[in-house]
């Protein structure tokens, strides 16, 4: 494939997404690579968060880490030694992931890359026939949301979004317990992130450093110049590449919020905050509030990066019912009536192994993926829409039936983006 970075024209987006396609069939254990009882080979890709995948997984019996690929010389050897620890031989290192697609053997690609790297990545696999587990937010932006369904679906691969809460044994079964309104019917979802992250202060422009190929780093993204304050993790900042708080952990918070909720799509969504603590290199907001309004229910979603907010007791999500309150922290929740008297809770592991180990059965044909990818990017449009929103200063209107933006052009050119000329994701 040419990787050359030059510029393209932009790209033009559907006038509709394909979520709709979601009715479609899963694979079938018929159609699975392997019968139930036999070894599933795997590589991962990105070696940040790719490192907990790889630990995750070799908890899990029957399976084969095969590749571990990154464009750091540094994080592969780290890799490596993480598996030899627990396996026989070391697995296969690569800085290019296409030669992981490129063994037949292969079954499943774990990608924890950047974000910008998600949507692509999967489609090349499935195109491959390779079954895929992607990080959250598994699309740097909204028409990729569109294409990664569209390639799960054409290649019937088994594509699971990185969003664990979904497998957590006590979050399904407070969910479930909304559903058979133990708070009478739910109408709002607030939820919270705190943090405190410090300045990622201005990047200077300097060498790329020997062990990182800055080249597949950037990959689909157009090339920009190397600085020395965005590799690894700073890129969340910048919306050339990621998608800020909203898409780093606003994700997990209102797929929950969503799921308790019983909603698909919004029909008007706002987001006002700033970028307040530092004068740095930071694009993206560190103190944000977002809402979403869904004709009868609503979200809302406050997050402040920079400032923990140590004196407020708050939990990740709360759902508000007419009969009482339901909250979710860590792997439980907690029902409480209208006065405020707790009446019930549940709390139960959770986590990267059991939510990896769902999908891995789903590849044997032994279960459902909890967060089948579009599943994963209903939600994750919420985090698109509220990054535009943002970016715009606009309330975007959205249209659930024909799922797109409702008269804002300003807003239609946040939909899509720039791709490195042969780089750009086909389906």
């Amino acid at each position: 494939m040419n990787a050359q970075h030059n510029r393209r024209d932009f790209v033009k987006r559907t006038t509709v997404f394909s979520f709709g396609l979601a009715a479609a069939p899963l694979v079938s254990r018929g159609q699975t690579t392997k019968s139930p009882g036999e070894k599933l080979i795997v590589g991962v890709m990105g070696l940040g968060r790719g490192l907990d995948h790889v630990k995750a997984v070799q908890q899990i019996a029957n399976v084969e880490i095969a590749y571990v690929a990154d464009i750091d010389d540094v994080r592969i050897a780290t890799a490596q030694k993480s598996a030899l620890a627990k396996s026989e031989k070391p697995p296969k290192a690569v800085k290019d992931f296409r030669r992981i697609l490129d063994d037949k053997d292969v079954d499943a690609l774990f990608i924890a890359a950047p974000n910008h790297w998600h949507t692509p990545a999967t489609i090349l696999a499935c195109s491959a026939g390779k079954h895929v587990y992607v990080e959250k937010p598994a699309s740097h932006n909204a028409h990729e949301s569109e294409l990664i369904v569209q390639a799960a679906r054409k290649n019937n691969r088994i594509v699971q979004m990185g969003n664990q809460r979904r497998s957590a044994p006590a979050i399904m079964e407070g969910v479930q317990k909304l559903r058979e309104g133990v708070i009478g019917k739910v109408l709002f979802a607030r939820c919270w992130y705190d943090n405190a992250r410090a300045s990622i202060g201005r990047g200077k422009q300097v060498p790329v450093p020997a062990n990182i190929d800055y080249s597949m780093w950037q990959g689909p993204a157009p090339e920009r110049p190397y600085v020395d304050n965005l590799v690894h993790y700073n890129w969340h900042w910048r919306w050339h590449w990621g998608g800020g708080e909203l898409a780093n952990n606003g994700i997990h918070y209102l797929d929950v919020a969503r799921w308790g909720l019983g909603v698909e799509y919004p029909t008007r969504i706002t987001c006002n905050g700033g970028r307040y603590h530092y004068d740095d290199d930071q694009e993206t907001p560190d103190t944000t509030i977002a809402t979403f309004h869904f004709g009868d229910k609503g979200i809302m979603w406050d997050a402040s990066s920079c400032n923990p907010r140590k004196i407020e007791k708050h939990p990740a999500v709360a759902w508000y019912g007419e009969k009482g309150l339901t909250t979710q922290d860590g792997d439980g929740y907690k029902i409480f009536d209208p006065a405020g008297k707790q009446i019930g809770e549940g709390t139960a592991p959770g986590g990267d192994k059991v939510h990896m180990g769902n999908f891995l059965d789903a590849i044997r044909g032994n279960a459902k993926p909890n967060s089948e990818i579009a599943v994963g990017q209903t939600s994750t449009l919420l985090c698109h829409l509220g990054n535009i929103a943002y970016r715009t200063g606009h309330t975007i209107h959205f249209d659930p039936a024909s799922r797109r933006i409702v008269g804002d052009k300003e807003a239609d050119k946040l939909w899509a983006r720039e791709y490195c000329q042969g780089w750009e994701p086909k389906v």
